[in-house]
């Protein structure tokens, strides 16, 4: 059971793809959206899901820090029923609080990726692994 991990933002989607046996997460690619526009990547998500023949999506959630769903998340959420609507696959959710920072972190400290520049290239595709891999380790935990 292959899974898409995404991390939504306001104009990129940062996309990450688990392995066949759902264990591990790798990037693929980030998405450029425009909301204003009505585009959310569809097409690309369409293709993607194709080639990896994924069977579900997780989204990274940005709840407040509270706990509480704030603008951020409402967009996930959104987003989220575009998927299901669209692909009639399971949409799961997953607390992204930090995930950014964290990618952020391991870029630089482990990566050595110091140039604001190259990070943001990749910070997306980083945070939607963080997203999915937590939510396979959660999910291994339950079971």
């Amino acid at each position: 059971m292959r899974l898409l991990g995404l991390d939504v933002g306001s104009k990129t989607v940062g996309v990450a793809v688990s392995d066949a046996l759902g264990i591990t997460a790798q990037e693929v690619e980030t998405i450029p959206i425009d909301e204003s526009k009505y585009n959310f990547g569809m097409r690309r998500v369409k293709q993607l899901v194709r080639e990896y023949e994924v069977s579900g999506f997780v989204v990274g959630l940005p709840k407040n820090m509270d706990g509480t769903c704030g603008e951020s998340a409402q967009r996930c959420l959104d987003y989220g029923e575009r998927l299901k609507a669209k692909f009639k696959i399971p949409v799961y959710y997953s607390d992204e609080r930090l995930t950014t920072i964290q990618a952020k972190r391991i870029l630089v400290e482990e990566a050595g990726i110091s140039d604001r520049v190259a990070r943001k290239k990749i910070i997306d595709q980083m945070a939607a692994v963080l997203i999915l891999q937590n939510f396979l380790e959660a999910k291994r935990k339950d079971n």
